[in-house]
């Protein structure tokens, strides 16, 4: 594809008004991707996202977008709940698609989308691509050659705290700035497992690969929360530790909880019979790789492919560089390592521990995917 890609950003709140819109409208990179549309179902909102960021189109229905003929593929900023149907959606209409976290709900559903995106010959990248970061690959490298032993075991995971609730597009009075985080409390698709600890996991089983099994406990442990004086249910599990079993007596302790985190968010440590390894250090000293210079004088994010310039002073440049993976793959045919196959995989293991906290019984995992450097 020797033309721009037309994306369009389904979903104008929080990540996509600090993060998507700005990185996708800067000089650099309108040779590959343009903002061609913006869609949003909140009265208002998508007017305003275009006027700010300069789209040509904008819809308040998602059917008009897909029918229009003015994208080639979309970013879906949306809740998480709503990805498989709005994905579904934009591959039958021939879109690729970019899910921002979290792919799908179930692995059922990323089951058809992954087949549906075949038969239709659509690309899809599902975030967080926790394995474009060197120090993931580095952190994989040193474990696989046995750096640290014969691991034993791992960890990682998150808390919700009220990170959301205090963005700064929450607490205004324009569209673009009163955006109700309220959401992240329902099913499908609230709570932090799909919201947070997504990250720790992609970067987890990135590095140790597939697991084969998981045991969970899980349940509501703030009925309420409050955001600007109001209160609201939390219809979602907001308390859940999980045992992964990776094979051969190799186990991992997840968790997504309201409050209480250990590892360095995204990250993982893996212990071993000669140490650990964690957030790039192995037994408290740097691992080396190329990048590290780099990231040292200007931050993680700097090591990405195409976070550089003014990426570097803008909010979410990790979920821009997933969508310009996207934008390379329909363009030069190159394969992203944020497949939809990990992301699947990462997503059987939140719907198994659901369904094992459910039933206090280990719930075997069926589906793997491939590492792509």
């Amino acid at each position: 594809m020797s033309k721009p890609v037309r994306m369009g950003v389904v979903g104008t709140g929080s990540v996509a008004v600090r993060g998507i819109l700005p990185n996708l409208i800067c000089d650099d990179i309108q040779d590959s991707v343009n903002v061609a549309a913006v869609c949003d179902l909140a009265p208002g909102r998508a007017k305003a996202a275009a006027e700010r960021f300069g789209a040509p189109h904008y819809f308040e229905d998602y059917d008009a977008l897909l029918k229009s003929g003015t994208v080639d593929a979309v970013s879906l900023a949306t809740p998480i709940g709503l990805h498989y149907e709005q994905g579904k959606a934009a591959i039958e209409n021939g879109l690729h698609v970019h899910f921002n976290k979290t792919m799908t709900t179930t692995a059922a559903e990323a089951d058809e989308l992954i087949a549906l995106a075949a038969e239709k010959d659509v690309r899809l990248v599902a975030s967080p691509g926790q394995m474009l970061r060197p120090v993931n690959r580095a952190m994989r490298d040193a474990v696989k050659g046995g750096s640290v032993g014969k691991v034993i075991w791992a960890t990682t995971g998150a808390a919700f705290g009220r990170y959301h609730e205090n963005e700064k597009v929450r607490t205004g009075s324009d569209p673009l700035s009163n955006i109700n985080p309220s959401w992240y409390y329902k099913k499908p698709g609230g709570g932090p497992l799909f919201d947070m600890t997504v990250y720790g996991l992609h970067t987890l089983t990135g590095i140790l690969g597939p697991a084969r099994s998981v045991t969970a406990m899980s349940g509501i442990r703030l009925p309420e929360r409050e955001f600007m004086g109001k209160m609201y249910p939390v219809e979602m599990d907001d308390n859940t530790v999980i045992l992964i079993d990776f094979g051969d007596a190799l186990f991992g302790f997840v968790y997504g909880v309201v409050a209480g985190s250990f590892p360095v968010f995204a990250s993982a440590i893996i212990y071993g019979t000669d140490g650990k390894i964690e957030n790039g250090n192995l037994n408290g000293k740097p691992i080396d790789f190329p990048e590290r210079a780099t990231e040292a004088e200007f931050g993680w994010q700097s090591s990405l492919p195409h976070v550089h310039g003014e990426h570097l002073k803008l909010d979410e440049p990790h979920v821009y560089e997933d969508v310009m993976q996207l934008v390379d793959w329909i363009r030069e045919d190159k394969p992203s390592v944020a497949t939809a196959e990990h992301a699947r995989h990462v997503v059987e293991i939140f719907d198994a521990a659901y369904r094992s906290a459910k039933s206090g019984q280990a719930q075997e995992l069926r589906t793997t995917f491939e590492e792509i450097d």
